[in-house]
């Protein structure tokens, strides 16, 4: 049983819709978790400036056409986010129509926002002389994406973009839990969308943070990330939805800024640590309540280094334990959004948990950590969910079913 805390108020989960390389239906969402292999990763590479090629994960399925917005909103970016929007449209409606356009706020997060259209206008601009006439830098603003969703939905409540790098995501919960419970809200679309550029797949193998293989995250011998892209989407309320008997709530939120370095970690996990207490704190959980954690796990050294050491010191060596970025690539500012969709999918739907194809044991000299073996299933009502990004930025969420 879960520790129960009347004093904790959850934040419901009405709707949830995603797009990653693990697919866009809920049969091929599952399909990819069973099988630990996402669909979009298979195969499929990326060429580099250098000529190389790497792997990323890709949303493979058909991108819907957008005709309602502004043309400076017809972005790649956006496309992704409509195919994983589409999914809530209904449970949105009905916000709408129970709170008030003005009373149900946006805010998503991204890192990317519409730098691939941008690619597309440079390369033109290189061959023509001059940038294409549908092009405005507009497309490239981080603001574009929610005022995209707003616009979509007809929305005039708050709506903005938060961007804090691999934890943009999972940041935008803890602000739409603010928003409600501060009432600036009665309902919260939050999530994140981040299309594949060539600026980002560049800029993290300048780093020598990109595995040139499938990523291994935890083992021995790995060798960096593969980046993805993805869009996933939730509706958040204080009130329980009224039509569902299965209610998966966030529970509980944390969050740490510990600044160690620009791009490298706290090789002791320090801030990764307070996040993950702050959050079961807010929950009112103990550590035992916990079933599983899907891992930030990016398969660099230092990361999964500092994250096992954190998770050991928090909530010990048996929990099980795995990252999901083999299956969906990391996939940025949308990474808390996907693996939050993730958790949500096995909490509603009582899936195994999940283990990447080709999960190696764990690297002897990181902590000891319990990876997932196949055939777990959740044991408490409870995961958790580690996001963390450059600066020492941290963010761990909650997710349960009531």
């Amino acid at each position: 049983m879960m520790a129960s805390n009347p004093h904790k108020t959850p934040v419901y989960i009405h709707a949830c819709g995603s797009h990653s390389a693990l697919g866009l239906t809920e049969q091929d969402i599952h399909s990819s978790l069973r099988s630990g292999i996402g669909q979009g990763m298979a195969g499929d590479t990326f060429q580099l400036n250098d000529g190389s090629r790497v792997i990323v994960g890709r949303a493979t399925n058909p991108l819907p056409v957008i005709t309602s917005a502004s043309p400076n909103q017809n972005t790649r970016n956006n496309q992704l986010a409509l195919s994983a929007l589409a999914q809530i449209s209904e449970q949105v409606e009905q916000a709408k129509a129970t709170f008030g356009a003005d009373r149900i706020a946006v805010v998503v997060g991204s890192s990317t926002s519409g730098i691939s259209d941008g690619e597309v206008a440079l390369k033109h601009h290189a061959k023509n002389g001059e940038l294409p006439d549908d092009f405005n830098y507009y497309k490239q603003e981080l603001s574009n994406l929610s005022d995209f969703i707003a616009d979509h939905f007809g929305l005039t409540g708050l709506h903005y973009v938060v961007s804090t790098a691999c934890s943009s995501s999972g940041r935008v919960f803890l602000t739409a839990k603010r928003l409600l419970k501060a009432g600036l809200a009665d309902a919260v679309i939050v999530g994140g969308a981040d299309s594949l550029c060539a600026l980002t797949v560049n800029g993290f193998d300048g780093l020598d943070s990109v595995s040139k293989s499938l990523c291994r995250p935890f083992g021995e011998g790995r060798d960096g990330i593969n980046i993805g892209e993805a869009a996933a989407f939730m509706l958040l309320s204080l009130t329980p939805p009224s039509e569902s008997d299965i209610q998966i709530a966030l529970l509980g939120a944390g969050e740490s800024s510990d600044a160690h370095h620009i791009s490298a970690p706290d090789p002791e996990g320090r801030g990764a640590e307070a996040a993950m207490q702050a959050a079961l704190t807010d929950a009112g959980l103990a550590a035992s309540d916990i079933g599983y954690v899907n891992a930030h796990g990016t398969s660099t050294p230092l990361n999964d280094a500092m994250e096992s050491k954190a998770i050991v010191r928090v909530l010990g060596e048996h929990v099980p334990v795995s990252s999901t970025k083999p299956l969906t690539g990391h996939t940025l500012g949308a990474a808390s959004a996907i693996e939050a969709m993730i958790c949500w999918q096995i909490l509603r739907h009582n899936l195994t948990l999940p283990v990447p194809a080709g999960q190696q044991e764990r690297d002897p000299l990181i902590a000891p950590i319990r990876l997932v073996q196949h055939g777990d299933t959740l044991k408490q009502n409870a995961i958790l969910s580690n996001s963390f990004a450059f600066g020492g930025n941290n963010v761990c969420l909650i997710f349960g079913k009531l």
